[in-house]
């Protein structure tokens, strides 16, 4: 029993060092990955922020370097995995199912642990950004489990679309949701209408989880802003389910 045990958790460890690995030998998902969320901190929370929202910027632009990893990994690769065959061998292997996704996910929360000590940095050394020490560790944990649903969107996208097509459907998805989320300026800068078009994102409701550390939320309940995480990753999590089904 404990060698078979043994074999499961190697099995897990090895998958998700070689998926990042993999990814690391990739310099054209990892330095736009890294350095992307940096470069617009630093140009509209540093060197152009007239309102004096930096501390503010740096939590959204947070929420929006954490989701391009998980979106890209899986919904790239996944789809190129899928189109190539490697998917359908590793499913068929010894391997245990469930590893070949979460090796992607911790890919996905590595780098989203990287991206957020970049701005926490950023923010703290450029921005004069001044926070608690409990409110630093929690807008870090919100960012890494921020991840999942993400990478269940991705996992979703990946195995739905093709490969070819898959950068462009990420993209169409990533950058809208990140607009219309007010991740790349506050919220209250937008319409009426369009601040209430932004509850269809979950990048806006994992922005106003981590908007409410700094007491800077729209001001709803931060459980209601949680459930609807919740709810976004199960029917994610359905949906995707339903897609490898057809594989």
């Amino acid at each position: 029993m404990n060698t078979a045990i043994s074999s499961r958790y190697t099995a897990y460890w090895l998958e998700s060092k070689f998926d990042l690995f993999t990814v690391l030998r990739t310099p054209g998902f990892v330095l736009p990955s890294l350095l992307f969320p940096c470069v617009f901190y630093v140009f509209f929370g540093i060197v152009f922020n007239h309102s004096n929202a930096s501390t503010y910027l740096m939590v959204n632009y947070c929420i929006f370097g954490i989701m391009g990893p998980a979106l890209f990994n899986f919904g790239v690769n996944v789809a190129q995995d899928k189109d190539n065959g490697c998917l359908a061998l590793k499913r068929l292997s010894p391997m245990p199912s469930a590893a070949y996704v979460l090796a992607k996910s911790y890919t996905a929360v590595c780098f989203s642990a990287v991206i957020t000590l970049e701005l926490f940095a950023l923010g703290y050394f450029l921005a004069d950004v001044q926070l608690t020490s409990i409110q630093w560790i929690g807008l870090f944990v919100i960012a890494l489990l921020g991840t999942l649903p993400f990478c269940l969107l991705g996992l979703w996208l990946g195995l739905a679309v093709p490969a070819k097509g898959a950068p462009a459907t990420v993209n169409l998805i990533y950058l809208p949701m990140s607009l219309c989320s007010g991740l790349w300026m506050p919220i209250h800068l937008f319409p009426e209408p369009m601040q209430q078009f932004a509850w269809l994102f979950p990048s806006y409701h994992l922005s106003q989880l981590g908007l409410s550390v700094i007491n800077a939320s729209q001001g709803f309940p931060t459980v209601m802003h949680l459930l609807i995480l919740l709810g976004f990753s199960a029917v994610f999590a359905f949906a995707a389910a339903k897609q490898m089904e057809k594989q």
